[in-house]
């Protein structure tokens, strides 16, 4: 099946289990029990399959480990632990699980009991800290599911066959990432009345991949990648589109203080087909408490931090002192921490790498210790340009956002500015940078030349003049789209309407003076 054709099979499911749950389970919660079924089915088969192979290649054509026993099953536990990062017994396989879902008077119990499993599998391996938590969102006793335990379970049955019932064709053939699409098209579902936590948690798939192109833009491959807010790690899993997977060749690390989405942030991961050793997801906040250390430098970073979030900053004594802060010499205001993870992303970079950072407008222009951040970074050469995104793109804000891209190693000592606000097109409720449109911002990117009422290359002089601002709107003059008038010929054109209306008053008044002699 062709991933278009996947791509509606699974959205009619998704809007088929949405109905079937309806009014007993909000948006949030639903996504939760939505995205850990599809990940419950995708490692299912994923290790069916992978066994199945391996015997099909041993000479064993006709092994189907769903059919195989727990006790025979068991001796090749350590070796898929090893290798896929978990285990799962045929009998707590998706597919077996759905056979006798309906019949199951314990269903919630049973699948609690099998996620468990399926998380311990891991215990004391390397893929350990990568299963742990990861159903735990999913709370197959919740009163949300029904007031009593049938009314759960059959909720739970309905779950299980509308996701058993995907056609994907397959497996092998199969397009995968059909599975982590999954996630975008719940949050279009429900973003807008979840209101600002929506645009937090996403960042939509044409910003998503503009801003990961222009950090490898040249290069077909790079070590490794990180988003210090990576949220659900879409940013992050554009690289894999890309570049492919296998050309970050290091793997892809993020960090996120949401429980809930750092969840969903690993099951993206393994929903992409990104095995466990290749990504190193934290949970924590990574202004106060950075997880990646001894990970960083990163060749390529990506960021849409959340917008104007509080931080200890000041009150904090060693925070001034840190690594990653005190060159600028001033840390972020307490209630405004976006050039905190800007300062942290800059840090952290590697010399030849390229960082492009999701900003909240004010960021660009405001006074304080955000005017003596911009200074530290504009005065040092890190910033390598600035570009205006169109209104009305992201979930929970309709606000024009702007993208920083910074350098440790610039050619020359001028700021790029694009004016790509008008660049959009109008898809259901949001606004979208299409493909062509991200292709002109990059080729723009790319060239480094004034492009009149587009872009503007500008030297580091002339933006210390203006206090530091970065607002594109200060470099790059808007075209005039209004209307040239001659004056001249509008006045000639008034004149003759005045004397035209003067000639009916007559005729009027000429005849009014006739009917009234009439009289």
């Amino acid at each position: 099946m062709a991933a278009a054709a996947q791509r509606a099979n699974l959205h009619r499911t998704i809007w088929r289990v949405a109905n079937d749950l309806r009014g007993s389970v909000d948006g949030w919660d639903f996504k939760a029990y939505v995205l850990g079924m599809l990940f419950y089915r995708f490692i299912s088969e994923h290790i069916t399959n992978w066994v199945n192979k391996i015997q099909a290649e041993a000479g064993e054509t006709g092994f189907d480990y769903t059919k195989l026993s727990d006790d025979d099953a068991e001796q090749a536990r350590a070796y898929l632990v090893q290798t896929l990062g978990f285990f799962i017994a045929p009998s707590e396989l998706f597919q077996n699980i759905r056979k006798v879902a309906p019949r199951d008077p314990n269903l919630n119990e049973t699948l609690a009991k099998v996620f468990s499993s399926i998380e311990a599998s891991a215990t004391g391996s390397e893929s350990e800290d990568d299963m742990k938590g990861l159903f735990e969102d999913i709370n197959v006793n919740s009163p949300r599911l029904g007031n009593t335990i049938e009314q759960r379970n059959d909720k739970l049955v309905k779950l299980l066959d509308a996701i058993g019932d995907l056609e994907f064709g397959n497996y092998q053939d199969a397009d995968i990432d059909t599975f982590g699409d999954a996630y975008e098209y719940l949050m279009t579902m429900y973003a807008s009345s979840a209101g600002k936590s929506g645009g937090e948690f996403f960042t939509p798939q044409d910003v998503s991949e503009l801003i990961a192109r222009i950090t490898v833009l040249g290069k077909r491959r790079v070590s490794r990648v990180y988003d210090p807010a990576c949220g659900s790690g879409s940013l992050l899993l554009k690289f894999a589109k890309v570049l492919g997977r296998d050309n970050v060749e290091e793997g892809f690390y993020g960090q996120e203080i949401n429980l809930t989405t750092y969840n969903l942030c690993r099951i993206n991961m393994f929903l992409h087909g990104v095995n466990f050793s290749k990504f190193n997801i934290a949970l924590g906040d990574t202004l106060t408490a950075p997880a990646h250390w001894d990970d960083e430098p990163f060749e390529a970073i990506v960021s849409n931090p959340p917008y104007s979030t509080k931080w200890i900053g000041s009150d904090s004594p060693t925070l001034m002192n840190d690594e990653r802060f005190s060159p600028a010499g001033v840390l972020a205001p307490k209630g405004k921490a976006d050039l905190a993870f800007t300062m942290h992303i800059l840090s952290w970079l590697a010399e030849d790498g390229t960082a492009a950072i999701v900003q909240f407008p004010g960021v660009l222009y405001r006074g304080g210790a955000e005017q003596k951040i911009r200074k530290y970074l504009v005065d040092g050469n890190y910033v390598d340009a600035v570009i205006q995104l169109p209104v009305d793109l992201f979930y929970g804000t309709t606000i024009g956002t702007c993208v920083l891209v910074l350098k440790k190693a610039k050619k020359d000592s001028n700021v790029l500015f694009i004016d790509a606000s008008q660049l959009f097109e109008r898809s259901g409720t949001k606004n979208q940078i299409t493909e062509a449109y991200r292709e002109q911002i990059l080729d723009a990117y790319a060239k480094r030349e004034n492009q009149e009422h587009f872009a503007q290359l500008v030297p580091m002089s002339e933006i210390a003049e203006a206090d530091y601002n970065l607002s594109v709107s200060s470099y790059v003059e808007p075209e005039d789209t209004r209307e040239k008038i001659d004056i001249h010929a509008l006045n000639k054109e008034i004149e003759g309407i005045v004397a035209r209306q003067a000639e009916l008053r007559a005729a009027i008044d000429a005849i009014v003076a006739d009917l009234e002699g009439a009289k």
